[in-house]
Parts: structure tokens; sequence; C-alpha cells
């Protein structure tokens, strides 16, 4: 009697284990090899800012006067901080991204995420146009802006032309 009790409790501790779907996705601890990302962004359709460590490369919209690239390599510890805002937010687990509005925003901002940790890649975007946000999308709003303003003071995106013009 014993023995089927044990066996079980043993089956049902094992199914309760298998199917339990964390909502968190477990990165790393250690910032792996293979970890690159992609974003970019602008105003709708526009988004011709990127920010890229597949190819080591920074683009900005001059908006009238087109785009320009350099070339930009992020230090161990610019990755690694970058790397640990990323883990912070969970980025590799489920997003809600998308948020129903009662209006229709023009231009809205919109950000495409490409983001490469330990053999996985996941591809994502946000938008605020309809006029409001989720919590995800803010937190990846953030984590862009830090990004961005990290690689804005680097001598290569100073090199850069200045922008002309502007989108309505």
């Amino acid at each position: 009697m014993k023995g089927i009790l044990c066996t079980l409790l043993l089956s049902l501790w094992v199914m309760t284990g298998c199917s339990h779907n964390s909502e968190k996705t477990e990165m790393p601890l250690e910032m792996p090899t293979d970890f690159n990302f992609m974003v970019s962004f602008g105003y709708g359709d526009v988004t011709k800012n990127v920010i890229d460590t597949y190819m080591g490369t920074v683009t900005k919209d001059l908006i009238i006067k087109g785009s320009e690239t350099a070339n930009i390599i992020f230090t161990t510890d610019e990755l690694r901080e970058i790397y640990d805002k990323m883990k912070a937010i969970d980025i590799m687990g489920p997003k809600e991204l998308s948020k129903e509005g009662s209006c229709f925003k023009t231009p809205s901002n919109e950000d495409k995420w490409k983001i490469t940790v330990d053999g996985e890649t996941k591809t994502f975007s946000w938008t605020d146009q309809n006029c409001g946000m989720t919590e995800d999308a803010n937190q990846l709003l953030e984590l862009r802006i830090y990004i961005q303003h990290m690689v804005e003071g680097t001598e290569a995106y100073k090199s850069l032309p200045e922008a002309e013009g502007g989108y309505d």
C-alpha cells in the first residue's frame, strides 16, 4: 500500500512540476557570448533610427536628409549593463505590448526589437498609436531611451550629421 501511495504521490509531483507554466523566462545570470540586440525606432513606419549590435552599427534618422550609419562597438561593461536591465524586465518572457485606446495618434512612436540570448532569438514591436501604452511597452521605451543615451554619448554617433526637418 505504501508503494502505491508513494508512486501516486511521485506521479502527481512530476505531473505538477512538468505542467507548471512559469510566466518568467529565466535568462542566464551571466551574459552569454551570443547576446546581441537590434532596436529600430521612430515615428510610425519611419523607423530609421537603429542600434544594432549584430552588425556593430548605429543608424541615425536625418529626416529630410535620409539616414546615416556609423560603426559602434559597446564595451563589455556597457553590454553587461544593458543585459542586466533586460534581465530585470524579463525581456525574453511574455509581453503585453498592445493596448486598445479611444483615439488614434499620428504620428505615433514605434519600436521594433530583435534580441538573442543563449541561443534563443525573440522579435517584437510596440506602438503608442492608440494613445496608451502597457507597462511592458513603457519598460521597453525606458530601456531603449537608456541605450539611446548611451549611444548618443559616443564619438561615432556625435560624428553623424544633424537631422533636418521634422515629422508632423
